[in-house]
């Protein structure tokens, strides 16, 4: 489908999600809290006869610490190695069995375990669920067949790959005391040290229904889920849960900079700022969504700045973007990214990047540049919502994170509230040198003199 048909066609579904319409998020999604603490949201959606379960944990790496990194999610591949009443790898056979497909996955925040089904299969979903949230088996060898998957994955993931080692090694950069520093899949020391009973503790601790929630999204009726979690749920007894204490990251007073060497053709460029989520700073909740504009602004198609100013316009780089995560439960960076192009300098393009956030400091977006951008971002939320796995995930992750998922409908209205005035605004308030974290991925060492030479044109 052509880009500009499929835009027009996001702007005409944008209205329907405003607060208060027919298709308020709202108006179809219930929820109920059992009394052994699990809470249940279910969405109807009757478009057809399929559902998506999932069951959420409110943990993952940022809950860690030194020495166990890694152990959320190692202990979400042992989650498939068997109960009391089920063999290793017998619940993907009844699922699969039964026509459906599954799989989990490990955040920062959050572990999380889903299943496709047809929708009057949904019983078996959570009743297989219900029995792993509390009767995992932690068999030694299982264990260690587990622990070297997750060390082979990093090998493939990240030690093998140099952009990958070099985010990684950026985020631990940036981050000096907050945990947002730990990586997901974990530090290899900590995976060579990591014991079955490390696992089933953190598996004792952390998988209870009073640290779950249950989202289910699909051709069913909300009070059948209820009756149903309430069957195979209702009997299982809550953790005695102790948060982690609180690990701030200390004020950064200077900018950060690293160098990475590695197997690749062109350097590569990642830049980061310091940033709040919407949840770290409630005294100025309309900087997320500011910022979540401004990200659009500069990386939101072929007509954002990045592309049209860097891209396209001097050729600066091969590819650039910024990121951004307004819904996170810590403190986030707003990151600027790319690969010079051939003759150009990653300090040449960072200051491009650069230039492009002073000019937002400068000059106020002009109107209707910012109401182009924001109706894309607000097109591209009404596009995630139209599937109910994203539907479901959208409910699960602001949940797991502490926010109120009925925020969704909220969404729109706080991205139309913003003006050219609060982009300048965080610009100015968040991109400072002193808040800046570079890091830059350079072409292995070359041990001949020609190539050595040519390597240190390319730096100069």
């Amino acid at each position: 489908m052509p880009r500009i048909l499929l835009f027009t066609l996001a702007l005409l579904l944008v209205p329907p999600l405003q607060a208060g319409s027919d298709r308020s998020i709202a108006d179809s999604t219930f929820e109920k809290v059992l009394s052994n603490g699990l809470k249940i949201i279910v969405r109807e959606d009757h478009r057809a006869p399929v559902v998506v379960s999932q069951v959420w944990y409110r943990i993952g790496s940022n809950y860690e610490h030194d020495g166990i990194t890694g152990v959320s999610h190692t202990l979400e591949h042992m989650m498939f190695k068997g109960t009391k009443s089920l063999k290793p790898g017998e619940f993907s056979e009844i699922i699969a069995a039964n026509g459906g497909s599954e799989n989990a996955f490990t955040s920062k925040d959050f572990t999380a375990y889903f299943q496709r089904i047809a929708s009057d299969r949904l019983e078996i979903c959570l009743k297989l669920e219900a029995d792993r949230m509390r009767n995992v088996v932690f068999l030694p060898e299982e264990f260690r067949k587990e622990v070297e998957v997750v060390k082979e994955e990093r090998r493939w993931r990240v030690d093998n790959k140099p952009k990958s080692k070099l985010w990684e090694q950026f985020n631990a950069t940036a981050f000096m005391t907050s945990p947002q520093r730990i990586p997901t899949i974990g530090w290899r020391s900590d995976l060579d040290e990591l014991t079955v009973d490390d696992a089933e503790a953190w598996y004792r601790m952390w998988y209870a229904p009073n640290n779950a929630t249950l989202v289910v999204v699909g051709d069913v009726q909300a009070e059948q889920v209820f009756k149903l979690a309430e069957k195979y749920f209702g009997p299982l007894k809550p953790s005695k849960i102790k948060p982690p204490k609180t690990r701030s990251e200390i004020a950064q007073e200077g900018e950060r900079r690293m160098e990475l060497y590695g197997q690749t053709a062109t350097p590569y460029l990642v830049m980061g700022y310091k940033v709040p989520s919407l949840k770290t700073d409630l005294s100025n909740r309309k900087d997320a969504f500011a910022l979540d504009v401004l990200g659009a602004l500069l990386d939101g198609g072929n007509s954002a700045r990045i592309s049209r100013n860097i891209l396209r316009g001097k050729e600066l780089a091969v590819e650039a973007g910024a990121s951004y995560d307004a819904f996170s439960r810590l403190d986030e960076l707003f990151v600027l990214a790319g690969t010079p192009s051939k003759g150009v300098t990653p300090e040449r393009l960072q200051q491009a990047l650069i230039d492009e956030l002073e000019d937002l400091k400068k000059n106020p977006v002009p109107q209707q540049e910012l109401d182009r951008v924001k109706a894309q971002v607000i097109a591209s939320k009404v596009f995630d919502q139209d599937s109910s796995f994203n539907m479901g995930m959208q409910i699960g992750m602001l949940d797991s994170m502490g926010y109120d998922w009925r925020l969704l409908d909220d969404y729109v209205e706080e991205i139309r509230a913003i003006t050219p005035e609060d982009v300048q605004r965080v610009a100015r308030k968040y991109f400072l040198p002193q808040q800046l974290t570079t890091a830059v991925l350079w072409p292995e060492k070359a041990e001949t003199t020609e190539t050595t030479e040519q390597l240190a044109e390319v730096k100069k």
